[in-house]
């Protein structure tokens, strides 16, 4: 059979124009806005973070006298070593905890409540455990014992001094975090399977020059971060005060949760999850403790699962309370088995042993004690200081793009709206199922992409209307 030729003068068939991309465009246009809108938040983050990440090698040299002592003998019983704090305390505060001498060479702290300090603070006094000579008066903060520098950077970086109420900042630079890293991912992906030169996305091309050059080193430095950007944003999320919530349900309604000691002596249950050492309340005690039954109850302890110098002893809330003594070491291997003492009859009421942590209350552990730098010291928090830095430069770079391409005139030049009217149904409903399940769960976030499309919906009106 033979195909003829149309006949003269007969148009051919007309082809179906192919429909407009919608997805990638979409993408851009978020990424654009993100990173215009939310890049402060993200900037002040990162380098805050990287100071916080730096700050416990910087401790050791800037309060050297009261964290270290001359090694002149061997420790003293802690009742010789409380005596001589509560000399320096008398009636201003009530005794909350101690921390033996870790090492040789390291004092013992002392802890007091007292007025003016933080939730989460207390009032140390740093004791010689050789000599129980007084070696320094200051505010600690937390499980990790942040001295006053630490425990201000972390302040700016979670809150920025601002409270409950500044912890919206970080929580939105938390969460944009990570959307921002995804939608650039997927971006790169995209431009990468279309590139000449695809080397020039995994380290920047040196030749180019202007907007190219500048796009280049934020292209390849952002692949190369992505996984730890994720990283620090997932983590940072769970100290969030909305999303964080959700998160402790999720974890709850799992079955997910850090086991917790039982500290009262009727049955009832009191403790903390992984944050309560990050910025937990201090817990008060009765004004006539026996100094003596510190030593008494860490004997007992270290008979049972407590087997390192990094630990914590608490007294008893009450009458009705036993005494705790917790393993504090979040370093590699971690070590934060405890054990609940009844201070009358020294007999062990309850014990937790990081050993029996579920799986995800384990990861949950050594995930935020990676973020916080605890985890592997020094290599870690380098490596954390040298992500939070590159995080910083990735919202300079995106600034300096969009600066490059300014109009003269006007906000900027994002790529053209209606993305996602071009979508599919099927596109649609994906976009809006996402963006449900987001909201719901990280709300803060929720409530900013709203305010974001409304945003660029009237934007765009706008520029139709004057065009």
């Amino acid at each position: 059979m033979t195909l003829s030729a149309p006949p003269h003068g007969t148009a051919p068939a007309p082809q179906r124009a192919r429909p407009a991309p919608w997805l990638g465009p979409l993408l851009l246009r978020l990424h654009f806005y993100a990173g215009i809108l939310v890049g402060p938040f993200i900037l002040v983050a990162a380098l805050s973070g990287a100071g916080y990440a730096l700050t416990p090698a910087l401790e050791q040299a800037v309060y050297d006298e009261k964290l270290h002592a001359p090694v002149s003998g061997p420790a003293l019983p802690l009742a010789d070593q409380i005596a001589a704090a509560e000399t320096v305390v008398g009636d201003d505060g009530a005794l909350v905890a101690v921390r033996p001498a870790p090492e040789p060479g390291d004092t013992t702290r002392v802890m007091f409540t007292a007025e003016g300090l933080l939730d989460g603070q207390t009032r140390a006094i740093f004791v010689d455990p050789a000599t129980a000579e007084v070696r320094g008066d200051l505010a600690v903060y937390g499980t990790s014992g942040a001295l006053p520098l630490r425990t201000a950077i972390d302040q700016f970086h979670r809150s920025l001094g601002l409270g409950e109420v500044g912890r919206a900042y970080s929580e939105l630079a938390a969460s944009w975090l990570g959307v921002v890293t995804l939608v650039g991912l997927a971006l790169w992906v995209q431009r990468w399977r279309t590139a000449r030169r695809r080397r020039d996305l995994v380290r920047p091309d040196r030749k180019a020059r202007g907007y190219r050059r500048i796009f280049f080193w934020h292209a390849s430095t952002g692949v190369w971060l992505a996984l730890g950007a994720l990283f620090l944003s997932a983590t940072g999320i769970t100290w969030s005060q909305f999303g964080g919530a959700n998160v402790s349900d999720l974890r709850s309604t799992l079955g997910w949760q850090t086991p917790t000691l039982d500290t009262a002596l009727d049955g009832s249950t009191a403790g903390g999850g992984e944050h309560a050492g990050h910025h937990g309340s201090a817990q008060g005690s009765s004004a006539d403790l026996d100094p003596a039954t510190f030593d008494e109850v860490l004997a007992v302890a270290q008979t049972v699962n407590v087997n390192t110098g990094l630990v914590e002893i608490r007294p008893p809330a009450d009458a009705a309370s036993a005494w705790t003594v917790t393993e504090i070491k979040r370093s590699f291997p971690t070590q934060v088995d405890s054990v609940a003492v009844d201070g009358t009859t020294l007999q062990v009421t309850d014990r937790t042993d990081f050993a029996d942590y579920s799986l995800p209350a384990k990861l949950a552990r050594w995930g935020i004690d990676t973020h916080m730098g605890s985890m592997f010291g020094l290599p870690n928090q380098l490596l954390l200081a040298a992500a939070a830095f590159g995080i910083a430069a990735m919202v300079v770079f995106g600034y300096l793009m969009w600066w490059k391409r300014r109009p003269t005139r006007g906000f900027g030049k994002p790529v053209q709206a209606g993305a996602l009217a071009r979508a599919p149904w099927w596109g649609v409903l994906a976009v809006l199922a996402v963006g449900a399940v987001v909201g719901l769960f990280l709300p803060l976030l929720g409530l900013s992409l709203v305010a974001f499309v409304l945003a660029d919906a009237l934007f765009a009106a706008t520029r139709t209307r004057t065009g």
